[in-house]
């Protein structure tokens, strides 16, 4: 996939103060961006367009530096103990995607400059939790690798945390840029996940994002560099032929991967759902949308902070297994699991990778449709 080239850029007069944010200001007048200056990353006004939906569609080509104010950290369970904040706003077109209620109309990308005092509050998270592993999410309010040729912040934060002891990184990826990453002193510390599906999801829901081809190339490169891999599955999304499109993807996944390079492979699942203030944002920026927001065909439950979701009725819950574990298929996203050699299912497997442990997450118990948080997690190497 081509590298992001934003429409416009805003630059805050501080990130001006950080070798960070000059390096980015040279690389974006390199390529003729047209910079402009804004009082603060989170109030930014000028993005051109005639309606609602044309500012939202050039708000997502328009990068914004500047330096982030807050050095306390989120919380990011059950994926790691903490999110790392060093950008906000994806280059993505994910219909689906829970940014679109998240960032609400600051759709635009920005990127953060400081990264010294953000890497120096993440050794005090570290240095409070010794000698307990702590983990952080890089990935959590946007998909830093589709930045990482104009910032250089993710090789920052995956060569700091291969020198911290109890410190490891993980971030998730739809996109293929990870060759300035391949040679960067990780130490095994930095787990890289990319986000997988089937043709019909990426095709229809995940414009402007690398092809599975591409995701599937940059996750063997990435593998063979020797940093931990992982795979999701979100959102396993039921449509006509969705089980057969999930079985040829999950061969995809298994004949992309070097043999010598499976072990400890993580795969989490996550299931369709979305929130009734999210329904109507996407409706209201993908009018086109074959997304299926039919709320009859739904389980409603309530969720964080009074916002309920809604859940597919027809999804069953499945256990997790420690691995060594086989895919059969078919059986709920395509394929059924099994530490064995036999499956319920029957038939030859789809994929084999010993070792794997797998994470499931919003499972709904099948009697009686209620989602339930998976208390186990799995441990990092």
């Amino acid at each position: 996939m081509q590298p992001f080239i934003p429409d416009r850029a805003f630059f805050e007069p501080r990130a001006l103060d950080y070798p960070i944010g000059r390096d980015i200001y040279r690389r974006l007048q390199d390529l003729g961006v047209e910079i402009r200056y804004t009082t603060s990353h989170n109030r930014v006004t000028g993005i051109p367009g005639d309606d609602d939906l044309q500012r939202y569609r050039n708000a997502k080509r328009t990068l914004v530096v500047g330096v982030r104010r807050s050095l306390e950290f989120d919380t990011s369970r059950p994926s790691a103990e903490y999110a790392i904040p060093i950008a906000t706003g994806c280059i993505g077109h994910c219909h689906y995607c829970y940014l679109q209620t998240t960032l609400g109309a600051r759709p635009y990308v920005r990127v953060y400059v400081n990264i010294p005092e953000i890497l120096e509050r993440a050794h005090g998270y570290i240095d409070e939790r010794r000698p307990r592993i702590t983990r952080f999410e890089a990935a959590c309010t946007s998909d830093p690798l589709s930045l990482e040729h104009l910032t250089g912040n993710l090789r920052r934060l995956i060569e700091f945390m291969g020198q911290e002891e109890y410190g490891r990184l993980r971030f998730v990826t739809k996109y293929d840029l990870v060759d300035s990453l391949l040679d960067a002193r990780h130490n095994g510390h930095t787990r890289i996940r990319f986000s997988v599906n089937s043709d019909y999801v990426v095709r229809n829901f995940e414009a402007n994002t690398a092809s599975l081809e591409e995701r599937l190339a940059a996750a063997r490169r990435v593998a063979e560099a020797g940093y931990p891999l992982g795979f999701i599955i979100a959102p396993i999304y039921l449509y006509e032929g969705w089980r057969e499109e999930y079985e040829e993807m999950v061969r995809r996944v298994s004949r992309a991967m070097p043999p010598d390079r499976r072990q400890g492979v993580t795969f989490e699942l996550i299931q369709h759902r979305f929130t009734r203030p999210a329904k109507r944002v996407i409706e209201k920026r993908y009018p086109k949308t074959k997304l299926d927001l039919d709320e009859s065909r739904r389980k409603y439950k309530w969720g964080r902070y009074g916002i309920g979701k809604l859940f597919a009725r027809t999804w069953r819950a499945i256990g997790s297994c420690p691995g060594p574990w086989r895919i059969f298929g078919p059986s709920p996203f395509g394929a059924s699991l099994s530490p064995r050699s036999k499956s319920g299912s029957g038939g030859k497997p789809l994929a084999k990778f010993r070792g794997c442990r797998l994470v499931f997450l919003d499972q709904i118990d099948p009697k009686t449709a209620e989602t339930r948080a998976v208390k186990k997690w799995y441990h990092e190497p």
